[in-house]
């Protein structure tokens, strides 16, 4: 399986909403992988729990299949946990998770 994963760390809106997110929405869409999966780590949780329109086109990624996580140790550093299962993410502890990922040789993509 075709399988991509994003991983986003910075704290920069412009980067998400002209990069991050239009570009996971047509990888799926235009089926250049078969699956994607989100990964919202370090500032960019502060951002999103935040940021209403990024919320608004995370939610749009979900709908369209893309898998959201986060990481729990950030958020709980945000004091975000809640916000971002509210928000749909699978909010966990991504240090372990990020490492199988790359000893699966999965394409992770970092921003």
């Amino acid at each position: 399986m075709r399988r991509l994963i994003l991983l986003w760390t910075t704290g920069e809106r412009e980067t998400a909403l002209k990069m991050i997110i239009p570009y996971a929405k047509n990888s799926l869409l235009q089926g250049w992988w078969e699956e994607v999966t989100l990964i919202v780590w370090g500032a960019s949780t502060k951002l999103v729990a935040e940021d209403i329109e990024l919320q608004r086109q995370i939610a749009e990624l979900s709908e369209h299949g893309i898998r959201l996580e986060s990481c729990k140790w950030c958020a709980d550093q945000f004091n975000v946990s809640e916000k971002m299962i509210e928000l749909g993410f699978d909010n966990k502890y991504m240090g372990e998770v990020l490492t199988e990922y790359l000893q699966r040789d999965e394409k992770v993509l970092t921003f």
